[in-house]
């Protein structure tokens, strides 16, 4: 590592559907945080790590899209989006070409004010809008927060990725890496299992069910042998039993689309073949349940 490695922590913050996650996993390489074209995907604060050996470290929180909260699920996902903008080096402040500045987005402003990191603002999407597009989102935002940078990227097509890195680094401390170059996330394979279950379930339903849905990996086991092998078995917790019956689908066909698409991504996160069991569960108001919403493991006490 060079002598002026810099390394630090990087929030990623914005309204729900603007990108973040996509951006992380671009920026990473690899799938960490799942993505879908429906509001609130993400619920928990996901790290993940980029290492240039030459240059630095970054390690970046995603976080919950910024949102009213209407449960305690909701009221969970803002702790931990709130959670993030405290004591890290940089914050990204991420929006998509858009001339109005909504009721969302001056709350974000208002929550930003009250820390002390510098905030970048980072326009993604610009591969569905024009230059005039982009320049009057600059001026939309800029009077929200005085910010040290503009970054004009599209998370999905990679554009304007490298330059935001290079920018990041600029205001990043001088200092030792935090993790090991091979470390990428902190999420376990199970939790990055459950959470590729959920995408694949966000993709196949409609989109009343998709909010009431949660995700337990009831047991996942590496078969002894030669060959590489998984069996994984999940539950699909949903709130409502007509709920259940839209998952299953007629004759089952649903979740056998859901499970397809599902096992084809984990065979390429665990580089083997995977044989999973999906099974339903309808479990009334779960995202209302202190326990419950402990047992999916978002623990509010994890948030520090």
């Amino acid at each position: 590592m060079s002598d002026n490695f810099r390394s630090g922590f990087v929030t990623i913050v914005g309204r729900p559907n603007v990108g973040k996650s996509t951006l992380m996993n671009h920026i990473i390489g690899q799938k960490i945080a799942i993505t879908s074209n429906k509001p609130q995907t993400t619920r928990n604060r996901i790290q993940t790590v980029y290492t240039d050996e030459e240059v630095g470290q970054i390690v970046f929180l995603d976080t919950p899209g910024m949102h009213e909260a209407k449960n305690k699920l909701g009221e969970y996902m803002m702790s931990a989006a709130k959670s993030t903008i405290n004591d890290v080096d940089l914050i990204l402040w991420l929006v998509e070409p858009d001339t109005k500045v909504g009721a969302g987005d001056k709350k974000i402003a208002e929550l930003l004010s009250t820390v002390d990191a510098p905030v970048m603002l980072v326009i993604n999407k610009i591969d569905m809008a024009d230059g005039v597009k982009v320049g009057e989102t600059i001026s939309a935002f800029k009077d929200l927060c005085d910010f040290v940078e503009v970054v004009p990227v599209s998370a999905l097509h990679g554009e304007g990725c490298e330059d935001l890195l290079s920018t990041i680094f600029k205001y990043l401390p001088e200092g030792p890496a935090f993790y090991d170059p091979e470390t990428v996330t902190n999420q376990t394979l199970r939790e990055i299992t459950a959470e590729i279950i959920r995408e694949k379930s966000l993709h196949a339903l409609n989109d009343e069910v998709p909010h009431g849905i949660g995700i337990l990996i009831d047991s996942m086991k590496e078969r002894p042998g030669k060959r590489p092998m998984w069996d994984i078995e999940a539950t699909i917790v949903c709130e409502k039993n007509s709920h259940k019956g839209i998952i299953i689908g007629k004759g089952g066909a649903m979740i056998k689309k859901i499970g397809t698409n599902a096992r084809y991504e984990i065979e390429k996160l665990l580089e083997a073949k995977v044989n999973l069991k999906l099974f339903v569960k309808v479990k009334k108001d779960w995202r209302e349940s202190e326990y419950d919403l402990k047992t999916f493991g978002y623990k509010k006490e994890d948030l520090g």
